[in-house]
């Protein structure tokens, strides 16, 4: 699936804001709901999870509070074998993000995270060694909504690995809780002409490009300068354009339990399978199946597979294994 070959350098780094996270156990309105379920959740380090699971090596920077919040991304963290710089800040508190289950199939969220540690993340935070040694850096379009120095800390990271000739992978993961569109799409046009990879779903790509047909808007969305363009079309697959050629990605068809964290593993897949040294259909194939995986199971990354695991969705063998 993810491609044979050997990992070297430092694998994967990247940087953002992690949350503790509380899920409603039932399903109905928050507000009727009698267990939470808490664990913690973030684009980045679900992808860095992601990555590590594959076994290709990950490494995550952030602030968290100095509170209970804190210490359980810290420990969540390094305990999946995620190399963790989490800065302590004493001054703000760890964000914090709500999953309502309001129908079987549709889950609300909202985050509480203004003025959070997260937020407050800076240039002088960046460990330079280890975005200079790895094989990729991974940042979202999260970030740079949290603060003017959040985004700062993000151009900065990129300026840092461009320096070093490290590739730039970037996720437009855009939040409408976090800015208005006209604001996002600027910065978005900035971080599409500095990326490597880049990915986004059809709405957030059309933030930046004009085309409505999936392969078009992939295709012009290279136009602005990254080589690897990934379009994430959900149920349905994805589109992608890889030095200069199209590529159609089928979908791997699942029975979705949690659709949140989907395109995090779907990156984390193509990330992991491209430091092993895959070609494009493989990196690819690996992406969808990382993304198909994520969904079947409730939580942002819990559902990440093992190298091991990437067969488990082909259909083949009996459905219980002994």
């Amino acid at each position: 699936m993810a491609g044979a070959g050997q990992v070297t350098g430092a694998g994967v780094v990247t940087l953002g804001e992690t949350m503790a996270l509380m899920t409603a156990e039932q399903v109905g309105p928050l507000r009727h709901a009698r267990s939470l379920r808490l664990t913690i959740a973030g684009a980045e380090s679900n992808l860095a999870i992601g990555v590590r699971r594959l076994g290709v090596p990950a490494a995550w920077l952030g602030r968290v509070g100095d509170d209970e919040f804190g210490e359980l991304i810290r420990g969540t963290v390094a305990g999946q074998r995620v190399v963790t710089s989490a800065i302590v800040d004493p001054d703000a508190p760890t964000g914090l993000m709500i999953k309502e289950r309001r129908t079987g199939t549709r889950t609300r969220v909202r985050y509480y995270r203004s003025g959070s540690a997260g937020s407050r993340l800076a240039p002088a935070d960046l460990d330079h060694a280890p975005i200079a040694d790895a094989q990729v850096l991974h940042v979202t379009g999260i970030t740079p909504a949290l603060s003017p120095t959040a985004r700062d800390t993000v151009f900065a990271a990129i300026e840092l690995a461009r320096e070093h000739h490290v590739p730039v992978s970037v996720d437009l993961n855009y939040r409408q809780a976090l800015w208005a569109p006209d604001q996002a799409r600027a910065v978005f046009r900035d971080l599409a002409g500095r990326a490597d990879i880049l990915l986004a779903t059809e709405d957030e790509g059309r933030l930046v490009a004009d085309a409505e047909e999936p392969a078009r808007l992939a295709a012009d969305l290279a136009a602005l300068g990254p080589a690897e363009v990934l379009v994430k079309l959900g149920e349905r697959g994805a589109a992608a354009h890889i030095d200069g050629r199209p590529y159609p990605v089928p979908p791997r068809p699942v029975a979705v339990l949690d659709p949140v964290g989907a395109g995090d593993a779907f990156a984390a897949g193509y990330l992991a399978s491209r430091c092993r040294g895959a070609d494009a259909p493989a990196r690819l194939d690996a992406a969808a199946t990382t993304g198909a995986f994520a969904v079947t199971v409730a939580g942002d990354w819990e559902g990440a597979p093992t190298m091991a695991e990437l067969d488990l969705l082909d259909g083949a063998g009996d459905a219980v294994s002994r």
